[in-house]
């Protein structure tokens, strides 16, 4: 991978991004993209675009969410211990014994989820974990609710404390590349193009809420009002037990991105990436998706009167885990599929049926 965009990658991914407290890691994505981008401008939600060749009058529109899943204080107990909410799809029974880092206006907090020694549990019960996260606490060393008080707050986020971490054959693991890659790959995109004609306007959104409800993309997306769009997210790998290929489909990391088809996905906008893949001779593989999906290609799809949209994933094993893992070649051809797409656009495709 390029060491400037491998720079830029881990720095976002050691920047927190909860839902809704995007701030930070967006900072960091608007940095990178004025080195590439006509402008660079934040809307009211907190999402950034950046954009190339904006005058031209076919517009496509890239989105990849900086937001991640955290956690928020909910209530602080007399003995000083927290209870947490859920922002986005945690994963509850994973929570039991990390390191947690709170976010607070003073600066970070650090906690433990605790968890009762196996040796004061049932021997019928230890099987079980827990399934509902008021009933887990996180303990930050308090004397009390008023030492507690002094220094969190009601309403201040929290994530898990697992940052990245090399493997092997390329392979890297951190929380949060759902769907900090997808930042990654469409920031990196601008710089794929910077310098290159182009016959379309580009506009490079790194998304916020989405794990909360496509919030970001939807608002972006009028405001873009796009005539296609691209989403970039975590894929479903199947490479580790327990994955049901028949479910998902067949994917495997360092195979390259994935590309969708299915009623979100516009049929003539896949043809067009795969016949890019081939010439670019990069990797794919597909997943078929027979409904509707929760990214961001859906709020695209459904924004006004409708966008041509695609979605394209890079495979993730362990997903909405602490120790999510990809391979940074897909990352890196992710971003390259899509580069060599929009060079290839002409301005003049129509993507009716």
């Amino acid at each position: 991978m390029n060491r400037t965009a491998l720079t830029f990658f881990k720095n976002l991914m050691a920047t927190p991004t909860p839902s809704g407290w995007e701030h930070r890691g967006q900072n960091v994505v608007a940095n990178y993209m004025k080195r590439y981008a006509d402008s660079v401008e934040t809307d009211v939600h907190g999402s950034v675009h950046g954009v190339l060749n904006p005058k031209a009058k076919t517009r496509i529109m890239l989105a990849g969410h900086c937001d991640e899943i955290g956690l928020m204080v909910q209530f602080i107990s007399d003995k000083g211990l927290l209870t947490m909410s859920a922002l986005g799809g945690v994963n509850v029974p994973l929570l039991q014994g990390e390191r947690v880092i709170i976010h607070t206006a003073k600066g970070p907090v650090r906690g433990v989820i605790g968890v009762m020694p196996i040796h004061m549990i049932e021997p019928k019960d230890r099987d079980k974990a827990a399934t509902k996260i008021h009933d887990l606490w996180v303990d930050i060393g308090a004397k009390d609710k008023k030492d507690a008080e002094q220094a969190v707050q009601l309403g201040d986020v929290a994530t898990i404390d697992a940052g990245w971490i090399d493997m092997r054959n390329g392979l890297v693991a951190s929380r949060g590349f759902d769907d900090r890659v997808g930042a990654f790959v469409i920031a990196d995109v601008l710089r794929h193009l910077k310098g290159k004609s182009l016959k379309v306007a580009v506009h490079a959104v790194s998304t916020v809420q989405e794990e909360v409800g496509l919030r970001g993309a939807r608002t972006a997306a009028f405001a873009v009002d796009p005539h296609i769009g691209i989403a970039v997210d975590v894929g479903f790998s199947t490479d580790y037990p327990g994955m049901n290929e028949k479910i998902v489909g067949t994917a495997n990391l360092g195979d390259g991105p994935i590309l969708h088809m299915g009623p979100t996905y516009s049929h003539k906008l896949l043809k067009i990436m795969q016949k890019t893949a081939t010439k670019a001779k990069i990797k794919t593989q597909i997943q078929p998706e027979g409904r509707g999906t929760g990214t961001d290609a859906y709020a695209m799809q459904m924004t006004r009167g409708g966008v041509a949209a695609g979605l394209i994933s890079v495979p993730s094993r362990y997903m909405h885990s602490p120790v999510e893992t990809i391979s940074l070649k897909d990352a890196e051809a992710s971003s390259k599929l899509i580069a060599e797409t929009i060079l290839g656009l002409t301005g003049r495709e129509t993507f009716t049926r």
